[in-house]
């Protein structure tokens, strides 16, 4: 195994950095017009096809990453990763988000006993609960049928579930499965997005899921005692337990709050937040609204991508070749940031999903043995479903800042339409730009071209697009829940790798701690300053302005549920 000192100390690392000064004599319009190159760099497996062929690289620098990822120890990480150990150091867990989606068969060891059984028991369980409440067997405490659906929780526990929940609200199977349910998430501890999450509901049809591994995390709490007060007031306490489940390890917590412990659903520690929505964390809302055959789906689609990522060489590796493509763009290039650029409008949830699978992973500034690392690790991550994109920030990824783009296409659309005498479909219309953009970046447009065209002098810097920037492009066969379940493990696969090569914890997210406590010592002078009327003291004195004039500008606003709550 890798020693404590950092990659960059490596001769690998040391050949990339020396090879940015070959890859800046070159420009993407010349490296496209070699055909062995651009057919080396693509990738098919199971349907989907990656082309890279519009990164800022060459086979030559494909070498030097793979000769990286060697140094780097990479397939070893891997194999340590599917086999259990504990590579998340600093919280000594496993991490085995794998095991979540693995067959019912395979064996996944941790700390020496296979968790592969207990991860079927809760999907099984999850299977009765959900068939039981979707048949209408299992009733709200008036005796009607549970149609509607609230997720309770923040972060991991609503990014992934959100995400797969948008991507199959519009697929043809999904959607007949969904007919007369709804389910919403409420994350923000803001009691507007409780306001919005309850609006049109009746509380004697719906079902709150509450999502918290420890039933401690703040404004997960919050949301869980307000949603208990809307059920309660309207139906009285004893409603709770048929209108409120849990999904917890920390059962005693669950039953002190008033949903029956049977009616908590288990995931476990070596589960990370935002590797969870193949736990109960998202399995359970999903097979509420979906059913459990359209979820089961889903987990397999990510377990073929899982098999793949372990099994295949790193030439053919979805997974490894992004990560590596990354740590390029990122560490050798300088490029701080990434567009994710998704040509289908069932997929506008992926980026803010992405945004956290992968800057709270490889968002770090030491290594995993604690050392200050020499070079930037993680991404910037940001996009827009295509084509409303192209009308919000291409302009700067065209003419201003280099931002490497993933685009991202579907060939069969969910809801395809087809109007008479039009030149192309709605969906050809949608591709074409798919299409047409990572060409438009890599080629860019002379100063040359343009006074061809007759374009006044005095315009031509202005319409010049120096071109030379990176993309990739991922085109999928569909948008099925297989299909959605391939792309969130490619995704997820991706951030290991770079975070492996870059020698961190990709598993812990010690960063989110400090704003948490501090937020606690606010919590407490509020509650004394509403209280009992005490002054605002142990603050620097801008935060102490600001809280001051936060509890004098707010001292009259009502405090009664009632004024605030539907249906209350």
């Amino acid at each position: 195994m890798a020693s404590s000192a950092l990659i960059s100390d490596t001769q690998s690392w040391k050949d990339l950095r020396a090879h940015v000064e070959e890859i800046n004599k070159t420009h993407l319009r010349d490296l496209l017009n070699h055909t062995d190159r651009c057919q080396s760099m693509m990738v098919e497996f199971d349907g989907i096809l990656i082309d890279y062929s519009r990164q800022r690289a060459t086979l030559d620098t494909l070498k030097k990453l793979f000769n990286l990822a060697e140094a780097a120890h990479v397939k070893e990480k891997i194999i340590r990763m599917f086999n259990g150990e504990h590579i998340n150091s600093t919280e000594n867990r496993p991490v085995l988000h794998v095991a979540l989606r693995a067959p019912r068969d395979a064996v996944i060891n941790s700390d020496g006993k296979n968790v592969v059984p207990e991860v079927w028991h809760v999907l099984d369980k999850i299977r009765d609960f959900s068939e039981r409440v979707r048949s209408g067997s299992w009733v709200g405490a008036t005796g009607k049928a549970l149609k509607d659906v609230v997720a309770v929780g923040i972060g991991g526990s609503f990014l992934g579930p959100l995400f797969v929940h948008t991507a199959l609200q519009t697929e043809a199977e999904a959607s007949e499965c969904a007919r007369g349910r709804q389910l919403r998430f409420l994350a923000n501890v803001d009691p507007i997005d409780v306001a919005r999450n309850i609006t049109g509901l009746n509380p004697e049809t719906t079902l709150v899921v509450v999502v918290s591994k420890t039933f401690t995390t703040a404004e997960t709490m919050l949301n869980a005692r307000t949603m208990r007060e809307w059920i309660s007031s309207a139906l009285g306490p004893q409603a709770v337990a048929k209108h409120m489940v849990a999904v917890s390890t920390n059962l005693k917590l669950v039953e002190q709050f008033g949903i029956d412990p049977n009616n908590a659903f288990a995931f476990w520690d070596w589960v990370g937040g935002r590797f969870s929505v193949c736990s109960a964390v998202g399995v359970l809302p999903l097979s509420l609204q979906y059913g459990f055959s359209i979820v089961e789906k889903f987990l397999k689609g990510a377990s073929s991508v899982d098999q793949h990522f372990l099994s295949a060489p790193f030439e053919k590796n979805i997974p490894v070749l992004l990560g590596l493509l990354s740590v390029w763009n990122v560490s050798f290039l300088g490029y701080p940031a990434r567009a994710i650029l998704p040509y289908s409008q069932a997929l506008e949830k992926l980026a803010p999903h992405i945004q956290q699978v992968s800057m709270e992973s490889n968002g770090k500034g030491v290594s995993i043995d604690g050392v200050p690392l020499p070079y930037q690790t993680g991404e910037i991550d940001f996009g827009e479903p295509g084509t409303n994109g192209q009308h919000s920030f291409y302009q700067l990824i065209h003419q201003g800042r280099v931002i490497p783009c993933d685009f991202i296409g579907v060939v069969k659309s969910q809801q395809p339409i087809y109007l008479k005498d039009e030149v192309v479909n709605n969906h050809d219309e949608l591709m074409s730009n798919f299409f047409a953009q990572p060409d438009a970046l890599a080629y860019g447009k002379t100063p040359e071209q343009l006074r061809k065209e007759n374009i006044p002098e005095h315009l031509v810097s202005h319409k010049t697009f120096s071109g030379n920037r990176p993309s990739l492009s991922i085109l999928l066969p569909s948008l099925t829940a297989y299909n959605i379940g391939q792309l969130l493990a490619i995704y997820e696969h991706r951030v290991a790798v770079q975070g492996f090569v870059w020698g961190i914890n990709s598993f812990d997210q010690w960063g989110v701690e400090l704003g948490k406590s501090l937020a606690t010592q606010v919590r407490k002078q509020l509650h004394a300053s509403r209280k009992k009327g005490e002054s605002v003291e142990g603050f620097n004195f801008s935060t102490k302005m600001l809280i001051t004039r936060y509890l004098e500008a707010s001292a009259d606003v009502p405090s009664d549920p009632s004024t605030l709550l539907p249906n209350i």
